[in-house]
């Protein structure tokens, strides 16, 4: 087992490096929160996956693989799916918007101010994503050194808050692609290939399971198409998505990195499918279908290559936790605490340059992903099952900001009351069923999708249509012109810094590297 500590004990290291050497280079709110929109397709590709692939993908995914069968790799499937979707005929048009939240999409292509309420939305669904991910924290350090539950949460939480405090999405982009590569080599490479010649091959575990582990769909037609609602339409809406989507330096990376990104996740769905299946055939008695990926990765592994696994399970929970965590504070920052104290944009000329106000935005929100990583802390020790908790999010996501925000992408004729109903009609609707029905009842998502939609588009049809001059300069930032409204100007202005760094040979002013 020295072995295998040293391995996990080199990446947790390696990790506060690159925090370290990320944060020399966040010098501006746009390299701090979207990493200077640089990103190539190499690294927008490797991170996008990194992010969208967590614990529950990666753990859980095996476990569903272990109950189910193949069928357990629908919920990854799903995953991947939204993010295709986002990709192929989204992301090009997100990109050129240069904001830095989804509730700032909302405020320009409406022209209200729905940022408060849009964004206290989107921040519950942040912060559940990084507690549950942190909590993961948990059993994998019990795993790998026997840690009390508090402590292991303690000390997982704290890499992570560290290296995203320090650098910010440059570092967390740097840490998302080691992870990547170590995922890709953990399971990919090592476990899945050990895993089925452990079991016997595919005829081996034929010949010991049951033939519905081989059905498409032994899971339940129902199970899928909640998936798909949550987490496919969850792929196209998320802060902590839309916010890697930024980081793109043009239309064609964000739209073929994605796609990219997207066909990874369902090679991932497979494989993780295949080793939950391996393992129910090597063990078939286990207490939990959760417990499926440490079991075969303690049992099955030999030495060395069982410390590069945890170390993948490990960095598949960390690239959630962190994304969650930054999109968490720039949510808290940018749309709720701003807006409730008013406070003007800062000089686009500040913060590009990295002096002046960009240092005091780079701090500000640096303070804010401090204080949103020690929240997540104390509430993961707190609780010790956010499976309700985190339904509740993605039920108050997908049902109350779905339909406003595919709406202003889509349809014209959609208004700023239109929008703000449909939050309200379809985040009551959610909560009311799952008051009704139960939080886990799969209604609560069917009814306040429905709620929503009809809402927007009743109030939209019945109100006055957007005012022409929102509705050009929505158009115009679409186009990715040049905006004339002040409040975009900091926005624009990191897109021509973006453009500068690239026409200097690919060299960007903050030292970052370009097109990697």
């Amino acid at each position: 087992m020295a072995v295998d500590y040293a391995v996990i004990i080199i990446y947790l290291v390696g990790m506060l490096a690159v925090g370290w050497w990320g944060m020399r280079r966040a010098k501006s709110k746009s390299d701090f929160l979207v990493a200077g929109r640089r990103l190539g397709p190499a690294m927008y590709s490797g991170t996008m996956a990194a992010i969208v692939l967590g614990g529950a993908s990666t753990i859980g995914g095996v476990g569903l693989g272990y109950q189910y069968g193949l069928s357990g790799a629908w919920l990854v499937f799903a995953i991947g799916f939204g993010l295709l979707a986002l990709s192929l005929f989204f992301s090009a048009r997100i990109s050129r918007l240069k904001v830095y939240t989804v509730s700032q999409m909302l405020d320009l292509r409406y022209g209200g101010s729905s940022s408060v309420i849009s964004g206290a939305v989107m921040w519950a669904y942040t912060l559940m994503l990084a507690v549950t991910s942190t909590i993961a924290y948990a059993t994998i350090f019990d795993v790998i050194f026997g840690l009390d539950r508090t402590l292991a949460i303690m000390l997982g939480g704290g890499i992570v808050i560290a290296y995203s405090t320090l650098g910010g999405m440059w570092s967390i982009t740097l840490t998302d692609m080691a992870q990547f590569v170590v995922k890709s080599v953990g399971v990919l490479l090592l476990l899945l290939p050990i895993a089925v010649w452990k079991a016997g091959g595919i005829d081996g575990m034929q010949k010991q399971l049951p033939d519905d582990y081989f059905a498409p769909m032994n899971i339940g037609v129902e199970t899928v198409f909640t998936y798909v609602l949550i987490y496919s339409f969850g792929m196209l809406i998320g802060q902590d998505i839309w916010q890697r989507v930024f980081t793109a330096r043009s239309d064609t990376v964000a739209r073929n990195g994605g796609s990219v990104a997207g066909v990874y996740c369902l090679v991932y769905a497979v494989a993780g499918a295949v080793i939950g299946t391996s393992a129910k055939a090597l063990f078939p008695k286990l207490d939990s279908p959760d417990a499926a990926f440490a079991t075969i990765v303690g049992e099955a592994l030999p030495v060395g290559v069982k410390g590069l696994v945890l170390a993948a399970a490990l960095s598949a929970v960390m690239s959630t936790s962190s994304g969650a965590l930054i999109a968490c504070a720039t949510v808290a920052n940018n749309d709720i605490w701003k807006r409730l104290r008013r406070t003007p944009p800062e000089p686009a000329a500040a913060d590009e340059a990295g002096g002046g106000g960009g240092h005091d935005e780079v701090r500000g929100n640096r303070v804010f992903i401090l204080i949103m990583g020690l929240a997540v802390v104390v509430i993961s020790i707190a609780l010790n099952d956010v499976v309700e908790a985190l339904t509740v999010a993605y039920n108050l996501l997908v049902g109350g900001l779905l339909v406003p925000i595919l709406g202003g992408l889509v349809w014209k004729r959609g208004t700023a009351n239109g929008a703000l109903s449909a939050v309200a009609v379809g985040g009551t609707a959610v909560v009311a069923m799952m008051v009704w029905k139960g939080v886990l009842a799969n209604e609560a998502i069917y009814y306040g999708l429905l709620a929503s939609l009809l809402a927007y588009v009743v109030v939209s049809l019945a109100g006055k249509p957007t005012d022409p001059a929102v509705l050009a300069e929505w158009r115009a930032r679409l186009a990715g012109r040049t905006s004339t409204g002040a409040e975009a100007e900091p926005d624009a202005a990191d897109a021509a810094g973006a453009a500068g760094a690239e026409d200097a040979g690919g060299k960007p002013g903050s030292g970052a590297p370009a097109g990697v």
